[in-house]
Formats: structure tokens, C-alpha cells, sequence
């Protein structure tokens, strides 16, 4: 398919038969990859009648990128939390651009980011008290969070509190939770056998258990997302 776009784009017209000759493969198997670049966003035009033909839109012109997995899952929830702060200036290509990440993932892996966007929590802007206390986490952290966050995967990390004291958890993250600008972790803490609500600067390491879990609804973190108080 990546032969045959430079091919449409180059190109002014061309049959679908002549695209089978040139490729040796059936006209239903071009038919088929046709649909398939359409799904994938590119604009490929179609004229009927004699002399017509298909031919990719020379404006089309971004060709594929390649990302790898853990960029992928970076960009996929950075768009579910533009989508879930609904600000129309952000929004105008943001649905084509997810369909289209969406789309190269596997089968199994579609549907878990499908739900991407209901587990993205916006709240109100952090106090100034907290913001001035914000550090960036650790690249490896967030990785490693985002990963776990679409794979249903449970965490272990290790946690420092705003006193110092340090502590080595197994969590089940839920839900990101914005307050902007500091980001939390609705999670279910296998310590203390119960929703919790964890700080993302102040995770210090995060490893996947290869253990999975299964999502619980909003109403069971009911007390911990309705605390003022998320210096934990």
C-alpha cells in the first residue's frame, strides 16, 4: 500500500486494472487496499467513465509515519485529554487523527483504546500551593504508565509522599485524573485494598507486573475523587 500511494500521488489516473497488472494481484485485492487507504485518511479521488481512474489527492502530502508502540500510546492519550477539554480550537482534525492511530492497532488492542477517552477525568486547576511543588515525572515513569494505563496492566512503583516518606505499591491505574497542571492516578491500591489517588511527579519508578485488571466504574472511587485534599 505504501508502493501504491507514491504510485496514485505521482500518477494523474490510473485503472484499477492497470494497478493489478502493475502490482500482479487481483483488481479485488486493489479494490480491497483502496478501502483500506481510504480508512487510513488519505483522500483518493475516483473518476467513472471511459478514461477514468483513481488518483491520490496532491495534497495529500504527510506520507506514512512511522511510530513506534510506546509513541503511539503517547499520542493516543494526549488527543483523548484535548478531546476530554473540549476546546473547539484543538478539535477540528483531532477525531480523523485518532481514527487513524486507531486503526494500526491490532485487533485486540482497538478496543481497549477505544475507551481512552472515558477514563481521562478533567477537575478543577490545581491550588497554587500544589502547582508551585509540581516537578515533571521521570520519562521511564510515564512510559511506563501509559502503558500500563491502556493495557489494563497493574504497576509497581514506588511512591514518595509530600513528607519524604517512601513506599513500594502494586496499583491498578483506572483513570487519569487532570488538575491541571498536575496529573494523578485514580487507582485501586493493592496496600491498602482500595481506591486511591496517587500523584504522577511524585512516582518515583514504575514496572508493569504482566499482571491485567479489569476497569471499574467511576461511582467506585465516589469518596476518593470527591477529596479536596490530593497532596497525598
Amino acid at each position: 500500500m505504501d508502493l501504491l500511494a507514491v504510485q496514485l500521488k505521482q500518477e494523474e489516473l490510473c485503472t484499477i486494472k492497470v494497478l493489478a497488472l502493475q502490482h500482479g494481484v487481483s483488481e479485488r485485492t486493489i479494490a480491497r487496499d483502496l478501502s483500506l487507504m481510504r480508512e487510513q485518511g488519505m483522500q483518493i479521488d475516483a473518476d467513472r467513465g471511459r478514461g477514468g481512474g483513481v488518483r491520490l489527492d496532491h495534497r495529500w502530502g504527510v506520507g506514512r509515519v512511522n511510530l513506534a508502540y510506546d509513541e503511539a500510546v503517547d499520542l493516543l492519550i494526549s488527543i483523548a485529554v484535548a478531546e476530554q477539554m473540549n476546546s473547539p480550537l484543538f478539535l477540528a482534525n483531532l477525531g480523523a487523527i485518532r481514527r487513524q492511530l486507531v486503526a494500526s492497532f491490532s485487533p485486540e488492542k482497538r478496543s481497549k483504546v477505544n475507551r481512552l477517552k472515558s477514563r481521562i477525568l478533567i477537575g478543577a486547576t490545581a491550588s497554587t500551593h500544589v502547582q508551585a511543588g509540581v516537578d515533571a515525572p521521570p520519562k521511564r515513569v510515564v512510559q511506563a504508565l501509559h502503558r500500563a494505563f491502556i493495557e489494563f496492566e497493574m504497576l509497581r512503583i514506588k511512591y514518595q509522599r509530600e513528607d519524604g516518606a517512601a513506599s513500594e505499591r502494586v496499583i491498578e491505574p483506572q483513570y487519569l485524573l487532570l488538575k491541571y497542571p498536575v496529573w494523578y492516578v485514580v487507582a485501586i491500591d493493592h496496600l491498602r485494598s482500595g481506591p486511591r489517588i496517587f500523584r504522577c511527579d511524585r512516582m518515583r519508578s514504575a514496572q508493569s507486573t504482566g499482571s491485567h485488571f479489569r476497569l471499574r466504574p467511576k461511582t467506585a472511587f465516589g469518596p476518593s475523587l470527591a477529596e479536596d485534599d490530593l497532596k497525598l
